[in-house]
């Protein structure tokens, strides 16, 4: 490993407050074409009713009022009813729903009514058009499943209902202790947060030419935020447990304090 694959956020990482990176798989192809199938039938049955109902309505008028009440019914049908319904869930249409899987931009956020816009609008082609033969090539090609509206979009669709692992967050060195207790800790940015926790929960993983040059690198970084150094001969694995332990001790507190003062502040209303 090299320490670049420390040192930033991929595409795929949604971070908590804790600048932990959580892990959004995507969909496998199997279970996406099963989630549109059913999307597609719920979409045909809605066709018919929205046809019925509006020919209904024009049946005493004439051709061109018709002809506006056909093309009435295929927008609401491919473009408005697609878009509301993924917008309204931020990202789950009905056959997302069913099987566990919501549509994400690539950065693993909501996707907003633009995003939904786009897929349902490159969907009537890819899916409709040409049958969803471009779609299956385009998600079988792609490493996140993407098809053609994905890529227009910048979305992707991930699996929900996935265990979540978390791995422990770093216990405070003993011998730092003390100074961690008196040190100046500033906040450190979340790629660089990020890029500590990777590499503490990667110790093991890592060869020990790897290990103490990935090391010297993110302390080297870190201790522009740290004031005072810590004590000489302090190995960077540590220093770099110790501002992680510190900083989650500090902002646990803070966090405690926070919760207390609104306590009493309501008691007393």
């Amino acid at each position: 490993m090299s320490a670049p694959e420390f040192a930033t956020l991929t595409t795929d990482d949604l971070v908590t407050g804790e600048a932990v990176a959580l892990d959004l798989p995507p969909a496998g192809l199997g279970v996406r074409m099963l989630s549109g199938f059913i999307d597609v039938c719920l979409t045909l049955v809605l066709l018919v009713v929205v046809l019925l109902l509006f020919l209904v309505a024009a049946l005493q008028t004439d051709g061109a009022i018709f002809h506006i009440a056909v093309i009435g019914t295929l927008v609401v049908t491919f473009l408005v009813w697609p878009t509301a319904i993924e917008t309204l869930t931020r990202g789950r249409s009905v056959g997302k729903l069913a099987l566990g899987l919501r549509t994400v931009r690539d950065d693993a956020g909501p996707i907003s009514a633009q995003h939904a816009f786009v897929r349902a609008l490159i969907g009537i082609v890819e899916i409709w058009a040409f049958t969803g033969a471009p779609a299956f090539i385009s998600a079988l090609v792609s490493s996140r499943g993407k098809r053609l509206g994905d890529y227009a979009a910048g979305t992707y669709v991930v699996r929900e209902r996935v265990r979540l692992q978390l791995a422990a967050p770093p216990m405070m060195p003993p011998p730092l202790a003390g100074w961690a207790r008196t040190a100046d800790l500033a906040s450190l940015p979340t790629g660089l947060a990020l890029a500590v926790r990777q590499y503490l929960s990667r110790l093991p993983q890592l060869d020990p030419a790897s290990r103490q040059r990935i090391g010297l690198d993110l302390a080297g970084r870190v201790a522009a935020y740290v004031a005072p150094a810590p004590p000489p001969g302090t190995p960077p694995e540590a220093f770099l447990a110790a501002v992680v332990a510190a900083r989650r001790e500090r902002d646990s507190a803070r966090l405690a304090r926070e919760a207390e003062l609104r306590r009493r502040l309501t008691r007393r209303r």
